[in-house]
């Protein structure tokens, strides 16, 4: 079974086979490398500062908007975190 059928998310099938392709080829620092990406300092700033106005209900619907992209990558990059490690594991037996 493919990357495609096997994940649900067809955008998150499309980032694993660009980011995580197969393990034997790939190698031990370059999975270690992808599970140390984060947004950066200004993104978290900006995710903040929606996330405030939403508490308060002063999100505009462009600012909602964004903020619903900063959720699903963060989602689609906890996921794709979890996979690498998966392989990380399945290659070296551990963590």
């Amino acid at each position: 079974m493919t990357a495609a059928k096997a994940t649900a998310d067809p955008e998150l099938a499309i980032w694993e086979r660009v980011f995580v392709p197969d393990p034997n080829r790939v190698s031990h620092e370059q999975i270690r490398y992808l599970l140390e990406i984060r947004f950066p300092q200004a993104d978290l700033d900006r995710v903040n500062e929606l996330s405030a106005k939403a508490r308060e209900g002063s999100l505009t619907a462009q600012e909602k908007a964004e903020l619903d992209q900063y959720v699903h990558v963060g989602h689609l990059l906890s996921i794709l975190k979890a996979k690498v490690r998966s392989r990380l594991k399945d290659t070296t037996g551990s963590t």
